[in-house]
């Protein structure tokens, strides 16, 4: 039996070996979610409109990067989708002090939390491991994978030091790791 997951992989592969018909099949199965998740990012429907086109591009250039041995398709689709939304997030304000600028790479850590939260069965499991956490620096997590907020506005919006919100962070991101290894 194949599932929606093994399909949509397979649909990937076939692009990374320039399969317009695959692209197109891609297209319609994932379109809405990928919508989704760029509108819940940019909170503007004709900046997600213009993203998902980008978005879509950026899938085309990349397909031979995935790896189905990683994770789902949808999880990899998601991801670009994600990344992207938070690209334009970022372009629209002026320069802050970026996140991991001071050398501590929080953004490559392995399994993403935030990207897994994007599918369905993940979504629980990354909900539970949130709750572990306390409440502030969970919103501190949120508030910066989700909404893109550098250390600097994340220190403002909850009153602490800058290395105190960057420590926040990083251990952060290290118990959601821990959790989600369970």
């Amino acid at each position: 039996m194949v599932t929606h997951q093994d399909e949509l992989s397979e649909l990937v592969a076939r692009i990374a070996l320039r399969d317009r018909a695959a692209f197109a099949a891609l297209y319609a199965r994932s379109s809405p979610k990928l919508f989704g998740v760029a509108l819940r990012i940019l909170k503007d429907r004709g900046e997600a409109e213009e993203a998902l086109q980008e978005i879509y591009v950026k899938i085309w250039a990349k397909a031979e990067r995935f790896a189905g041995s990683q994770g789902t398709g949808m999880a990899w689709l998601c991801a670009i989708a994600r990344n992207h939304a938070i690209d334009v997030l970022r372009a629209r304000r002026p320069p802050a002090d970026p996140i991991g600028g001071d050398g501590l790479d929080v953004v490559d850590l392995a399994p993403d939390p935030e990207e897994a939260c994007l599918l369905r069965g993940e979504g629980r499991r990354i909900d539970r491991c949130m709750q572990e956490l306390d409440s502030d620096r969970a919103g501190a997590v949120r508030s910066a994978y989700v909404e893109g907020l550098s250390y600097q506005e994340l220190a403002e919006r909850h009153q602490v030091p800058l290395n105190t919100m960057r420590t926040w962070l990083r251990r952060s991101l290290l118990k959601l790791r821990e959790c989600m290894d369970r």
